[in-house]
């Protein structure tokens, strides 16, 4: 095994944290109580309601799958690559439901169009740079 940059571990440390907080957010959105739910606008509660259970399991795919994978980057382990290849998969399906199957992308207004391309980008560059760290040498 080859010895990475000095860079390699501080990227890998915080796109954990930044999937960590995915897990968060997808914890607080799959627990939301009925009183949560009731507070919510008609619009809004339809949408939830109306979210087909193939979308939440893309979502608890690209972030526990996101986390996993860059603990395998920290831990320098070459089963990081796939970990991250499904979570990638993941955003996709969660993607396709959030602006090809609802209105869900406009109620939510111009942000969401924002951070859903922040989150394929860091997916995309967390499965090239596990590639690169699998053909270089830094994971096995």
């Amino acid at each position: 095994m080859n010895t990475p940059p000095k860079w390699f571990k501080p990227v890998a440390i915080a796109a954990f944290i930044w999937n960590l907080l995915g897990c968060l957010a997808y914890l607080s959105d799959v627990m939301l109580t009925p009183e949560d739910i009731a507070a919510m606008s008609e619009a809004e509660q339809a949408l939830y309601a109306a979210r087909p259970a193939w979308a939440v399991g893309g979502t608890a795919i690209a972030v526990w799958g996101g986390a996993l994978g860059c603990l395998g980057l920290i831990l320098r382990k070459s089963w990081a690559n796939l970990v991250l290849m499904l979570s990638l998969a993941g955003v996709v399906v969660q993607d396709i439901a959030l602006f090809g199957m609802s209105n869900a992308a406009a109620m939510a207004g111009p942000v969401v169009y924002v951070m859903q391309g922040v989150v394929l980008l860091v997916a995309i560059g967390l499965v090239l740079l596990s590639r690169k760290a699998l053909k270089l040498g830094w994971i096995s």
